[in-house]
């Protein structure tokens, strides 16, 4: 049975739907500023695992992921770029869609924008004003009174005295403790007139916490069976999302509660605010991509990489960006696809009886656990290089499609240049060669060996190799080659 680790209860638990069968899974998603980093490629890649295993696993999924696209950054870059807000998050909207094709992010079933649920926000903090959890200050804007939710903390472990050490309500606050977090913020003057919504408390726009309350209540209902997001969510936007949803409608917003860990860089958390962040588009782009086109030409050998990067470790530990852990993960999953080239692969899907799948489903249900699957594929790598079993290699590549891996065609991945290599990184480039000179060469090589001319052979051989392009002699005299 399927064991999830619910970050309320902090311990893993079995996994019980709340209507049989059916999944209601809300997943926080992006604010739409900027381009996305390789910390946000960790959180979408981590809940599409667990989408595709909960679908794997015989349930039908209702996937909610949402967008931000109104938020003082995005206001701010709207100013500063001279657009419309609109014209703003519709294209890094489409800048994160472009990220997660090269990532092989399957898309959400719904993903519900906030300015679509501004009504809906205002019902909520409306009945937050009726149950004593909400006041107008005197700046105008609306404030939850965290000091009368009872539960507050509950999800973070923090308690109110913790958060009250060292706060200080700031000069000309109007807010009745410094606790308290704005759920509808009044207009300003300066403020651009497509931020600005009618409402019972005058001209303003949401609260960043107040969105999720109303998408994830109106679209999926409560309680939620999953609520996740990244890890620096749960306190102190998941937390308010509790206050709001629970002291307006009473009852629990979310039976489990998901986060993945952070990716880190030198001990520290990726993170634009820190300016140590790359983004998805520089890991995996051919070239390097425009930064006024929010499409571009992926590297599929990269993105790969960098999906199983992700996918080798578990969704829950840290994980450490560095350019050997990328090479290190660019190197295990050309591995992978060696072997898939040596032995092609049968097509008749997961048989569940053998070892390694059931090693593979019991990783997958301890809390998916994908660092345990990805072992169980190597295991079958190593079994189809050493028997030569289509049914080996044909099994290990149906069980990776549940990860969202192993689906390219080993020729075309391994024709792919890898900057992620150690030969790559020994060039100082990928390779300049193109696919017709590197059969043309071949076809010299093929040449030279049929003259029985095989110093020139060979030499042809190592100039490919100088080049990073390795070959690969196959019987009837068919040459494969591959970027090393």
């Amino acid at each position: 049975m399927l064991q999830i680790y619910n970050t309320l209860s902090r311990t893993k638990e079995p996994f019980k739907p709340a209507q049989a069968g059916q999944v209601r899974m809300y997943v926080c998603g992006m604010t739409v500023y900027d381009f996305c980093h390789l910390g946000h490629a960790r959180m979408l890649v981590s809940f599409d695992v667990v989408q595709r295993w909960l679908r794997a696993s015989g349930l039908s999924v209702d996937y909610v992921r949402n967008i931000t696209d109104i938020d003082d950054k995005i206001i701010r870059r709207a100013v500063e770029t001279g657009r419309r807000i609109g014209e703003v998050t519709e294209f890094y909207i489409d800048a994160m869609h472009a990220d997660e094709r090269a990532l092989g992010v399957e898309s959400p079933d719904r993903e519900p924008r906030a300015t679509q649920y501004v009504g809906e926000m205002l019902d909520i903090i409306g009945k937050l004003e009726t149950n004593g959890l909400a006041y107008q200050a005197e700046d105008g804007d609306v404030n939850y009174a965290v000091r009368g939710f009872p539960g507050y903390g509950k999800l973070s472990g923090k308690t109110l005295d913790d958060l009250r050490a060292g706060e200080r309500v700031a000069v000309g606050s109007s807010k009745r403790d410094p606790l308290d977090f704005v759920l509808w913020k009044s207009a300003k003057a300066e403020e651009p007139a497509d931020t600005k919504w009618e409402s019972p408390y005058g001209l303003g726009r949401p609260g960043w916490h107040i969105e999720c309350s109303a998408m994830s209540k109106s679209l999926l209902g409560l309680p939620l069976d999953i609520h996740g997001g990244g890890p620096d969510l749960k306190f102190p936007h998941h937390e308010n999302e509790i206050a709001q949803t629970e002291g307006a409608f009473g009852g629990t917003l979310a039976n489990i509660w998901m986060h993945c860990g952070p990716l880190m860089v030198d001990s520290d958390k990726m993170s634009k605010s820190l300016g140590n962040f790359r983004t998805i588009r520089q890991t995996v782009a051919q070239s390097e991509p425009a930064a006024d086109q929010s499409e571009y030409q992926v590297n599929p050998r990269e993105a790969e990489m960098v999906r199983f990067f992700i996918v080798r470790n578990h969704y829950r530990s840290p994980q450490n960006y560095t350019p050997d852990n990328l090479i290190d993960a660019q190197n295990a999953l050309d591995r992978l696809y060696q072997a898939l080239q040596n032995v092609p692969a049968d097509d008749q899907g997961i048989d569940w009886n053998e070892p390694q799948a059931q090693a593979f489903k019991a990783a997958m249900d301890d809390d998916f656990n994908s660092s345990g699957a990805v072992a169980a594929l190597f295991e079958l790598a190593s079994e189809a290089n050493r028997t030569k079993s289509a049914r080996s290699a044909g099994q290990m590549k149906a069980l990776a499609s549940l990860l969202g891996l192993l689906q390219q065609a080993p020729a075309t991945y391994f024709q792919s240049a890898t900057r992620y290599s150690a030969a790559a990184i020994e060039q100082g480039a990928r390779s300049s060669l193109d696919a017709d000179a590197i059969q043309s060469l071949i076809d010299a090589r093929t040449a030279a060996k049929a003259a029985r001319n095989f110093a020139e052979a060979d030499r042809i051989r190592a100039e490919l190799r100088e080049s990073g392009i390795e070959l690969d002699d196959k019987p009837g005299g068919l040459t494969q080659w591959r970027r090393a």
